[in-house]
């Protein structure tokens, strides 16, 4: 039987690719590259750069190109049969992985190379991945005795279930739950344009009336807006029980005992390498250097932000006060705020909705790319995609070099996992055949078109585009020619999050608010009284957002820092603690947040959640700049180009940071755009 996956030559085709054809591929690839691998092996006593590591980063692709689309269609169109595929994989992918990462020979064949004459020959790029490469034989457990390699490997291939495991429970708990409204008088407050999307809901599902479902633009727009205080606390309480042993669907899907099994198994893997936690473990490769740099730099925080915090949820406890509210609650909180900010202000989200329909903010967003980096973005038809909203386009810069290219997948459906995101479908690398264009997938949640309107974002999601954007102009725009160090590849983690937040900044400036807004109905740009109003709203609430983040990232940290095998995870325990030294607010008893918490369970954040607040340092201080210098300022922009997007993971970010500033990192610019200092 034809596979596509293993005759796929450029983009995937994603119309002919069916769960039946995943196994078979990945089981060929997988024996494929290790056949090759003895070869390369046996054949060779003297290894090079061209003998050795060419061919292995060949080998690395080949296994991305076929996993990648498969990755992608669980987490966008995912079904029972793709799931199993997906999931029969896992495990096979592990053990090929800790075998790679404990095979003696290939590491000390990888060493001849970093101990020889040719290493000082090599590019600084070349010479990072080679270093990249040994330290991560040594976190494979490369130097551990024979029966502790063996469970090493046993633990990594059971993580990888696990970590799915927790995903999919999350994506089935969130599509579990449903809520049939008749009756339009219980979404009295809830504005037009999300009323239309339940009802859109409905229709999906062949019902009159009304489905509020727990995708986020559905629980955002009850949660928000909707006057019904009982509504409001059953979503709530669906919402923030998913996955656990409390809630609708109690025990269900309950991500508990994973959890439990998850931390347990990656601090006995970091023992096995000589680690005292996973959270040491982690930063071994990461720029932070220790986790009591990490505990002071989030408490660091935590202390400059929680006098704002308090005063913050005060103010919103006042104010419900007034209006005959006598006890605060956690689903009342996202209501009043809204009412808050309305009346102190005279904005909202929805005010601002109608200004930013999706062909402006689109086009909007590669317009600011144009003017900062000199890029030509151009929709490409015809491309196989997911699913019929998906859009293609090409990246070229001013050379008319062809740079990158990307899918874009904008709107929540069923099946498809919450969130935004970007990934990597092809890595540039650089062959006897020319250059590998690389390629993304932006993946994001944002509510549909609805009514015959186009799609209409919140600002919040306008901000989303552009952090995955800059995601995907790190992944895309990179220079590098050796794929292990190309784009996002080799980046510490705690770096990776500067070229997204750093995009943010412009959905608040003046100059580009023109290019990315204007009336659904007319194309009339944001008035300069709206655009006021905006400004003074910029940082409101500012120290509950900080201190929120704040928890999230302690919690992280100290589950895997002060994980103790005699006494378990002590999830909520630890959550408890987190709560009381640095939140403001303190959700009730059953609100099971973790159970959900895919970052850190289910993606790349585990100990590294902090990396928000670390790199936020960096784009708020590199923003800076573009304030000094002018916002579309090209040298600026090509400064930040070459310093940072084209550099991909070859070289130090600190490094890459100060070429780019002039300086090291000052934390005063986040402080100042939060509205702390």
């Amino acid at each position: 039987m034809p596979n596509p996956l293993l005759e796929m030559t450029g983009l995937p085709p994603f119309g002919d690719i069916r769960p039946e054809h995943v196994e078979p591929a990945i089981d060929t690839v997988l024996a494929d590259n290790r056949a090759r691998i003895a070869a390369l092996l046996a054949d060779t006593e003297h290894f090079t750069w061209e003998s050795l590591v060419e061919p292995m980063e060949a080998l690395d692709d080949r296994l991305n190109r076929v996993w990648s689309p498969v990755g992608h269609l669980n987490a966008v169109l995912n079904s029972d049969t793709l799931r199993a595929a997906y999931n029969a994989c896992l495990p096979k992918l592990s053990a090929y992985q800790t075998e790679l990462g404990q095979n003696a020979r290939l590491f000390e064949a990888y060493k001849a190379i970093a101990d020889g004459p040719e290493y000082a020959t090599l590019a600084p790029g070349q010479r990072r991945l080679i270093d990249n490469v040994l330290r991560d034989f040594r976190l494979s457990g490369v130097d551990l005795p024979a029966a502790q390699q063996a469970r090493f490997k046993a633990i990594q291939e059971e993580l990888s279930q696990l970590t799915s495991t927790f995903g999919d429970h999350v994506l089935d708990a969130t599509h579990a739950w449903r809520k049939h409204v008749s009756d339009e008088g219980l979404l009295a407050g809830i504005p037009d344009n999300s009323k239309a999307l339940l009802r859109q809901n409905a229709e999906r599902d062949g019902l009159d009336g009304f489905v509020i479902t727990l995708e986020f633009p559905s629980y955002f727009a009850v949660m928000t807006y909707a006057d019904d205080r009982e509504l409001r606390h059953e979503v709530y309480e669906a919402y923030v029980t998913r996955a656990s042993e409390r809630g609708p669907h109690a025990g269900k899907f309950d991500n508990g005992p994973v959890m439990e099994r998850i931390l347990a198994l990656r601090h006995e893997a970091a023992q096995l390498l000589g680690f005292d936690s996973y959270a040491e473990h982690s930063l071994a490769s990461k720029m932070a250097e220790s986790p009591a740099q990490v505990l002071a730099f989030l408490r660091d925080l935590a202390r400059r932000s929680l006098d704002l915090a308090r005063r913050d949820l005060d103010e919103i406890r006042a104010f419900a006060g007034a209006r005959g509210l006598d006890h605060l609650q956690a689903w009342d909180i996202g209501y009043y705020a809204e009412k808050l900010r309305e009346e102190k202000y005279a904005i909202s989200q929805e005010i601002l909705r109608p200004y930013f329909p999706e062909h402006r903010v689109v086009g909007g967003l590669f317009e600011v790319v144009r003017r900062l980096f000199g890029l030509d973005i151009r929709e490409v038809k015809g491309v196989p995609v997911w699913h019929e909203s998906v859009r293609f386009f090409d990246i070229l810069d001013n050379q008319g070099e062809l740079r990158g290219r990307f899918y874009l997948d904008l709107y929540a459906r069923p099946k498809k996992r919450g969130g935004a995101w970007m990934d990597d479908c092809i890595g540039r690398r650089r062959t006897r055949d020319g250059v590998q264009v690389p390629v993304a997938y932006l993946t994001c949640n944002f509510s549909p078109p609805v009514d015959g309107k186009p799609a209409l974002f919140t600002h919040d999601e306008v901000q989303t585009l552009f952090h995955e954007f800059g995601h995907g102009l790190h992944h895309m725009l990179t220079r590098v020619d050796w794929l292990g160090v190309s784009g996002i590849n080799g980046v510490p983690w705690d770096a990776v999050e500067l070229p997204s937040q750093f995009m943010e900044n412009w959905c608040w400036e003046r100059e580009a608010l023109k290019l990315i807004s204007g009336h659904f109905l007319t194309g009339e740009p944001i008035p300069e009284t709206l655009y006021q109003k905006m400004i003074a709203a910029r940082n409101f609430q500012a120290g509950m957002q900080m201190v929120r983040q704040l928890e999230f990232a302690l919690f992280d940290f100290r589950l895997h820092a002060d994980y103790d095998p005699a006494e378990g995870a002590r999830i909520q325990q630890i959550l408890d603690e987190v709560r009381a030294e640095v939140a403001v607010v303190h959700p009730p008893e059953y609100n099971r947040f973790q159970h959900g918490f895919s970052h850190i369970f289910a993606g790349g954040y585990a100990a590294g959640y902090y990396s928000y607040k670390w790199a936020e340092v960096l784009s708020a201080d590199a923003f800076s700049r573009f304030e000094e210098e002018g916002i579309f300022n090209g040298e600026t922009g090509a400064s930040f180009l070459a310093a940072v997007l084209e550099q991909g993971g070859a070289r130090d970010p600190m490094e890459l940071f100060v070429e780019f500033r002039g300086r090291k990192p000052d934390i005063e610019a986040l402080l100042r755009h939060s509205g702390i200092a």
